[in-house]
């Protein structure tokens, strides 16, 4: 079941759909995007009237905070606070549905009151349209599993609660290492596909009406690429294709989303800035900007004219369906770009990405900033926020990435971290092996063993 591009990145591109022909299956995309698949020869059934109960969305969004007021009365850490969005309160239709969110949250931030909510989801979820064509659809299939490919999305209940009536086992894979913490989880299936160990302690905190043989351990094949080594172009064809300066060493900004990082800009001219600097003193170092797939923001402009010397941006290849951020796809092509990026960078710098992960495969560091900007576009927005969030805590020690805490010493900053990396890449390393099962080329592999242990019981 693929409600979005990133189910398509992680069993579409991987080793996951290329080995399904060893494993005598096949595999069929229940599409709930607005993908054509069969674009890419893949075998598709489009689910287009995906429309919910007119109160799921309002006992989903409850359900969420629910779950804040638990796991905060449960730990006694306020950290779970910072997880929850504001409300919107523009519209006549806005304001009432959250005041409704508002009030069942008032009167069910219990445990009782926590699976209440979700008997409401199920039973009022089951009187659809969606519902009734989902067990028609599946009744003509006959499938031996429903796998869904991402534990978030409403639209995915539905299908999912057919497939339990009808006796089909279903799974579904926790998508990202910060999910859980975050009140993500919107399915309940048979099965949960889980990177590591760490996530299925977590998973069982947060959710202890699972059980620990419901969830197994996998890895994410979203790391596959990276060992590929069919991937990895010749370094000067990579180079002549980007534009790259084969006599420069080029450090990696991964740049986030408008929401995540409103100051993005500021901290891509204050890397430039001090590469300028190192430039001037005699080194020979480029900057690569990537942006995040979902900022259609022409807010780096200005930057990248400015700075050019200094600065090349290369796009990543995802392809874009609408400006919503659920209806972008990834390609094959962006994988193996990605890939190339971080074999031929020495370093990456973000904010709190897990491109941590993806740049040690490579045997390459990643440094974070760690610092707000003194003009912040929003002042609400903290950057120290972000490192508090609880999915940092798996860190093993804070030698895991260099940290950039003060542009005025970003260049010297950089310097070292392109000159002794040896001890901050076993460290990486370590944590990657902590947050996800290694080895990680054997993701796919794993998920088809667990998969047919599911069909087998």
């Amino acid at each position: 079941m693929l409600p979005d591009g990133l189910g398509l990145r992680n069993f579409g591109y991987t080793d996951f759909h290329k080995n399904s022909g060893d494993r005598n299956s096949e595999i069929i995309f229940w599409n709930i995007t607005p993908f054509p698949l069969t674009d890419l020869g893949y075998r598709e059934l489009k689910i287009n009237n995906t429309k919910l109960h007119p109160l799921t969305d309002i006992y989903k969004k409850a359900k969420v905070q629910v779950e804040f007021n638990l796991n905060i009365k449960k730990t006694k850490d306020d950290v779970y606070n910072r997880y929850r969005f504001p409300f919107q309160y523009t519209t006549i239709n806005a304001t009432v549905k959250n005041l409704l969110v508002n009030l069942i949250t008032f009167t069910h931030s219990t445990n009782a009151g926590w699976a209440r909510i979700r008997r409401k989801i199920s039973q009022n979820e089951k009187k659809t349209l969606y519902y009734q064509q989902s067990l028609a659809t599946l009744q003509k299939e006959k499938p031996a599993i429903v796998f869904c490919t991402n534990q978030r999305h409403i639209t995915t209940v539905a299908p999912l609660l057919a497939a339990k009536d009808l006796g089909i086992p279903t799974a579904t894979f926790i998508f990202s290492w910060d999910n859980l913490p975050k009140a993500t989880m919107v399915v309940e299936t048979d099965f949960y596909i889980v990177w590591s160990d760490y996530m299925k302690e977590e998973l069982m905190f947060y959710y202890p009406y699972i059980k620990p043989d419901q969830i197994i351990v996998t890895g994410s094949p979203q790391f596959e690429l990276h060992f590929d080594k069919d991937n990895l172009l010749p370094k000067e064809e990579f180079f002549r294709q980007n534009g790259l300066d084969l006599s420069k060493k080029y450090i990696c900004f991964s740049g986030n989303d408008e929401t995540s990082s409103p100051d993005d800009p500021k901290y891509l001219e204050d890397i430039a800035k001090a590469v300028r600097k190192l430039n001037a003193e005699g080194n020979n170092i480029g900057v690569i900007f990537r942006k995040s797939p979902v900022d259609f923001s022409g807010r780096f402009d200005w930057i990248l004219e400015k700075y050019a010397d200094e600065v090349v941006f290369i796009d990543p290849l995802w392809k874009a369906m609408s400006t919503s951020w659920n209806s972008i796809l990834p390609t094959i092509d962006d994988n193996v770009l990605f890939s190339n990026l971080a074999e031929y960078t020495e370093l990456v710098i973000t904010i709190g990405s897990s491109t941590v992960f993806d740049f040690v495969a490579h045997n390459k560091p990643t440094a974070y900033l760690k610092y707000n900007q003194k003009e912040q576009l929003n002042k609400k927005w903290d950057i120290y926020k972000c490192y508090g969030f609880v999915h940092f805590r798996s860190m093993p020690n804070q030698e895991v990435v260099f940290w950039l805490n003060d542009p005025e010493d970003m260049a010297a900053d950089i310097l070292n971290a392109l000159s002794d990396t040896k001890k901050t890449i076993a460290q990486a390393q370590k944590w990657f092996e902590r947050i996800n099962q290694h080895p990680p080329q054997q993701a796919s592999e794993r998920i088809w063993n667990a998969i047919e242990t599911i069909i087998e019981k």
